[in-house]
């Protein structure tokens, strides 16, 4: 790839996490306007947002190792047009089944694009320095959609039709095909190694039964014989799964490389801080317009400063991180999100849009200082299974932030109904669940920093050998003191 195509095909890329990252929760402001244009019922509603995060995160992993043995510019292109054609066919449902299918299609979409948006990165910008601020401005256009997600999908659903907050991805879409398809060069492994079916197979019935466990729990209850029968089918899935690759000639997700401090204990990290951060983006957004009575917009408004800060320390962190140490930086930035988060808890129900302010500035800013780790993870992995590495990071970070919504929703319900039985006014029952697991997911992303810094300390983040690998540079991390 020539230099004057790099900034493009990070474009290219940046505008497609965008759209993968903004449709996994825009739809949850509009969900009120679905149901009572197309008469659902609570359960059928669930579908509209679980059957794209169902197939998106079951199949994550899958879509990276296609890409490293087809190509990364193919399979971006085709999950790309997929989840653009998806989305024109979900804003012009007018049925259930129909938006549903759509829903799907557009995670098998993401599920092709979202791992090779970092494989594609990693062989634009080969040059760690390059790659670290790459991964950076990446990082920080998924910490935007993250954060403008519900702002967008409120203007949209109190002022258009809920079809948009699908139909706005297709003009996006065809401009990002028609610029990837420029600029975007072939990458693949150079040696080619067989697809390893089982493993695949095993990999996508692990995390789709995962998954479907997690988002079914709560309706049907954790003892359901079918939720208890998915967890069970996942965890045999994933026992098979390590089996299989341990006896594997090639396989697709090398056990030994959990072995490796830096990819293993940086997807530990990871998984901690998606677990904290998307629990409790979900529940704060509950939070705004059930106790402290803002629109849907005004919610949406009230992430903005968060996502803009989270951008702007995503940007700034190659730079913080050349000073001050990798591992040093993302303990730091995480312990510093957690207090962010623990903070909220000592708001109440008269809390303004200026009082959220500090506590919304420290989380945004700490998160976005986490992108190094992205990038030390991403350098761990030989260049070769580029693919694989983006997709298991993503998938990692995926069911985390599911398990992350499903416990704090959990201990929030336990402890509401606990104070509901003792008297406790409605408000003030949610307010006590709220803050229980906002404390507990403070001290999660705080335990996460701790896994990072000890993760990245001192590393250099060679990539674990692999068998006819080419190995890729890692991000230089200044020895910690």
């Amino acid at each position: 790839m020539t230099p004057t195509r790099r900034p493009w095909a990070l474009l290219a890329v940046a505008l497609a996490t965008f759209m993968t990252y903004l449709d996994n929760n825009i739809v949850n402001v509009a969900i009120p306007a679905i149901q009572r244009d197309l008469g659902l019922t609570t359960s059928a509603l669930e579908w509209v947002v679980s059957g794209y995060i169902l197939v998106f995160a079951g199949l994550l992993l899958a879509g990276g190792r296609l890409a490293d043995a087809f190509g990364r510019r193919r399979l971006f292109l085709i999950g790309l047009a997929v989840f653009t054609g998806a989305s024109l066919a979900a804003g012009l449902a007018d049925s259930f089944a129909v938006l549903v299918t759509a829903r799907a299609v557009q995670g098998l979409g993401a599920a092709l694009v979202t791992p090779t948006t970092l494989a594609i990165i990693s062989a634009a910008y080969p040059e760690p320095r390059e790659r670290a601020r790459a991964v950076g401005i990446w990082a920080g256009v998924g910490g935007l959609a993250l954060a403008v997600g519900p702002l967008i999908g409120g203007v949209l659903a109190q002022h258009a039709s809920w079809g948009w907050i699908f139909t706005i991805n297709v003009p996006v879409g065809i401009a990002t095909l028609a610029l990837a398809g420029w600029a975007v060069t072939e990458s693949r492994e150079s040696v080619r190694r067989s697809l390893d079916v089982p493993g695949l197979v095993l990999s996508s019935m692990a995390l789709t039964s995962l998954t479907w466990a997690l988002i079914e729990g709560g309706p049907r209850g954790w003892t359901s014989p079918l939720v208890l029968g998915a967890f069970a089918l996942a965890a045999a899935a994933a026992l098979a799964f390590v089996a299989v690759e341990q006896r594997a000639a090639q396989p697709m997700v090398p056990v030994s490389l959990f072995r490796d401090r830096t990819f293993g204990g940086g997807v530990v990290a990871m998984m901690l801080w998606a677990f904290g951060l998307f629990g409790i983006y979900f529940f704060t957004s509950l939070y705004l317009q059930g106790v402290l009575g803002f629109s849907p917009t005004e919610a949406g408004l009230a992430f903005l400063p968060m996502a803009l800060c989270m951008v702007a320390g995503a940007v700034l962190s190659e730079r913080v991180a050349r000073a001050v140490g990798a591992g040093r930086l993302v303990g730091l930035a995480m312990a510093l999100m957690g207090l962010g988060i623990g903070s909220v808890s000592l708001l109440g129900e008269g809390a303004s849009y200026l009082a959220l302010m500090p506590s919304f500035v420290a989380i945004g800013i700490g998160g976005g200082l986490t992108t190094p780790l992205t990038d030390a993870v991403l350098g761990s992995m030989p260049r070769e299974r580029a693919g694989v590495a983006s997709a298991l990071f993503n998938a990692s970070r995926e069911v985390a932030g599911l398990l992350g919504i499903t416990v704090i929703g959990a201990v929030l319900a336990a402890r509401q109904s606990a104070a509901l039985r003792a008297g406790s006014l409605p408000v003030d029952a949610f307010l006590s669940g709220y803050r229980l697991g906002l404390l507990m997911a403070a001290a999660l992303v705080v335990v996460g920093g701790v896994a990072a810094w000890l993760a990245l300390r001192g590393s250099r983040s060679q990539p674990v050998p692999q068998p006819d690998a080419e190995p890729v540079a890692a991000l230089p991390v200044p020895v910690a003191a």
